[in-house]
C-alpha cells in the first residue's frame, strides 16, 4: 500500500497532471479518500518553493538553448499567459484570482502554472505559497467529491 501512496505523492507533483490525475488515481485503487487527499496535497505542494524561487530564472537561462530551447520559450510564455490573465481579472485581488486559478481543476491551471505566474507577477512568497495552498485545497475538495460521484474526468 505505501508503493500506492507514493506513487500518487509522485503523480500529483507532475505538471499539467497533479493532484487533479492523483486523486482519481488513488480511488481506482480503492485507497481511502482523507489520507489519499493529504498525500496528495503534500506532493502537489513541495515543488511550490522551488518553482517560485528557481523556474523563471532557469526558463529564462534555458529559452535561447539549442535543445531546451523551445520547451523552456513554451513554459515561460505559458506562465506569463497565465500571469496576464490573472492581472487582467483581479486587478487589486491577485490573492483570491490566484487562488481560484490554482483552486479549479481545468486543464493548465494548478500549482505549477499558478506558482510560475506568481512568480513573473512578483507577487511575494508568502502570499503567492498562501494562495496556492488555498487553491490545491480547494482542487483537491473538488477532485474528492467528483471521485465520489464517480464522475470520469479522463
Amino acid at each position: 500500500m505505501l508503493k500506492k501512496y507514493l506513487i500518487a505523492f509522485f503523480i500529483s507533483m507532475v505538471p499539467l497532471i497533479e493532484l487533479r490525475g492523483a486523486i482519481p488515481y488513488t480511488q481506482v485503487l480503492g485507497l481511502p479518500l482523507i489520507q489519499s487527499y493529504i498525500i496528495c496535497i503534500l506532493g502537489n505542494m513541495l515543488p511550490v518553493p522551488i518553482i517560485y524561487l528557481f523556474a523563471r530564472k532557469v526558463l529564462e537561462w534555458g529559452c535561447d538553448k539549442p535543445v531546451i530551447g523551445k520547451f523552456f520559450t513554451w513554459c515561460l510564455q505559458k506562465g506569463e499567459k497565465g500571469g496576464q490573465k490573472l492581472q487582467a481579472k483581479a486587478g487589486r485581488g491577485l490573492f483570491v484570482a490566484l487562488l481560484l486559478f490554482v483552486g479549479i481543476p481545468l486543464p493548465g491551471t494548478g500549482a505549477w502554472t499558478g506558482t510560475l505566474a506568481a512568480s513573473i507577477l512578483d507577487m511575494d512568497f508568502k502570499s503567492t505559497v498562501a494562495a496556492v495552498m488555498l487553491g490545491v485545497l480547494l482542487a483537491g475538495v473538488i477532485m474528492m467529491v467528483l471521485s465520489l460521484l464517480g464522475v470520469n474526468i479522463f
